[in-house]
């Protein structure tokens, strides 16, 4: 099997990430190269990822393939257009966040087949979830590629309407943090209750992983595997007729709302000009 090579521009969280789950998935390291800004950064990179890694962007962009942007948003800009009259017609992949496909295509010349993923990140730990959106320069065994990157960390979904990222935001790449502070609550309550922080901070965890495994694998909507949990009368009743007389549910559609909408503003923000 032949394998296409990879080429990552930045190393950080989520490239690491990234390329971690290529080699757990047994793509070929030899196949995977990144650049960083520093030698320091590179070395440290290639010890952490096995790979080879180094600070020329110049010399590594003729042996990719695949260039998967891996840069802070407000460092997109200038590194495409650094980037252009060093591509070829390889297949340019970004995961940074709110800048539009077509702004990137236009700060690397035009023409240019470009994918846009929206991961999270659990994807640092092979359970993430993106999502995908390919302009129309990409072809069928360009998407298969992106499919094969994307799911090296996870499920992944395709978009029709890159407008649509700014849910998937609200929804995936915002929504561990909404978990999390679920579920800090929830271990602070049980110490209050008079459970221990370990003690609770372990229940509190393995029973969000059960949740979140039991719907994985079930056809059961949620709400019916909610009910299933509660009794009439009982204590997970009592527990949800306090969240519902609270408001969580319009409290989290309001969170989400602020989110997209955010998203939105950084996108305009970060558009940048010709």
């Amino acid at each position: 099997m032949s394998y296409k090579n990879i080429l990552f521009i930045g190393a950080g969280n989520m490239a690491g990430a990234i390329i971690k789950g290529l080699i757990d998935n047994h793509y070929p390291a030899s196949a995977i190269r990144a650049t960083t800004r520093s030698t320091a950064s590179a070395a440290s990179a290639s010890q952490q990822l096995g790979i080879a890694v180094s600070t020329d962007n110049h010399a590594a962009i003729p042996w990719a393939d695949v260039v998967v942007l891996a840069v802070k948003p407000q460092m997109l800009q200038p590194l495409c257009k650094d980037l252009q009259p060093l591509l070829g017609q390889q297949l340019i992949v970004s995961v940074a966040a709110g800048i539009s496909s077509d702004s990137i295509n236009r700060w690397l010349g035009g023409n240019r087949a470009i994918v846009r993923s929206m991961p999270n990140t659990p994807s640092q730990v092979g359970v993430g979830a993106s999502g995908l959106f390919a302009n129309a320069q990409v072809s069928g065994p360009e998407r298969e590629l992106a499919e094969q990157i994307a799911a090296a960390t996870g499920l992944f979904i395709w978009l029709d309407d890159e407008t649509q990222l700014h849910a998937v935001t609200a929804v995936s790449g915002s929504g561990p943090a909404y978990y999390f502070l679920f579920m800090e609550t929830m271990i602070e309550a049980g110490v209050k209750l008079g459970l221990s922080h370990q003690s609770a901070r372990a229940l509190t965890v393995q029973t969000a992983l059960g949740a979140a495994t039991l719907a994985s694998r079930v056809e059961t909507p949620v709400d019916e595997l909610k009910r299933r949990v509660m009794s009439p009368g009982g204590t997970t009743e009592r527990a949800i007729q306090s969240f519902e007389q609270g408001g969580l549910r319009e409290q989290v559609q309001l969170a989400m709302d602020a989110c997209a909408a955010r998203s939105k503003t950084l996108a305009q923000e970060l558009m940048g000009d010709d």
